[in-house]
């Protein structure tokens, strides 16, 4: 972002966790004025974590409980990432099998916050969305999963 002087603080980073990067990048340029090809600029944003994606490592506490699980109930990755960019990162960690669904920002019309992510990948797995827990690592994703009716598991609980 600084390449193209858009700013993007670090708290606003976190703030915006789950929304897609095209989403961001034009929210941001239109914010402060900057005229950007936003898609171009996501496209770069993902090569570039692709050539870093060795260095992925799972939230443990939440690859724990997914792996208690993974033979007992369907699961799902709902995303604000791209699902193709999501289906390296399971490959990579050697978990993707555990997974009945990968929903991106880029399989529905209305990505995080709205809860389409979540509804899509409840309606994958056949599950009412009223039965699902959904574990979330930041406020917008949390918001989207109880807009979709779904538990929602705070993860840094697990982490303290």
């Amino acid at each position: 972002m600084a390449k193209h002087k858009i700013e993007f603080s670090e708290e606003r980073f976190y703030a915006l966790g789950g929304v897609p990067a095209l989403h961001i990048i034009d929210m941001l340029g239109r914010e402060q004025g900057i005229q950007v090809d936003a898609e171009q600029l996501a496209e770069s944003k993902e090569a570039l974590f692709l050539e870093l994606i060795g260095e992925v490592q799972p939230i443990l506490p939440v690859k724990e409980i997914a792996e208690l699980h993974r033979e007992l109930l369907p699961m799902a990755v709902a995303t604000g990432s791209l699902s193709w960019v999501a289906e390296k990162i399971l490959r990579a960690l050697g978990i993707r099998e555990w997974f009945t669904a990968v929903v991106g920002a880029d399989c529905v019309d209305h990505p995080k916050p709205a809860p389409d992510t979540y509804l899509k990948a409840a309606e994958e797995m056949g599950v009412e969305p009223g039965l699902c827990h959904a574990f979330e690592d930041t406020q917008l994703g949390m918001e989207a999963a109880r807009r979709a009716g779904m538990q929602v598991v705070d993860i840094h609980n697990l982490l303290a």
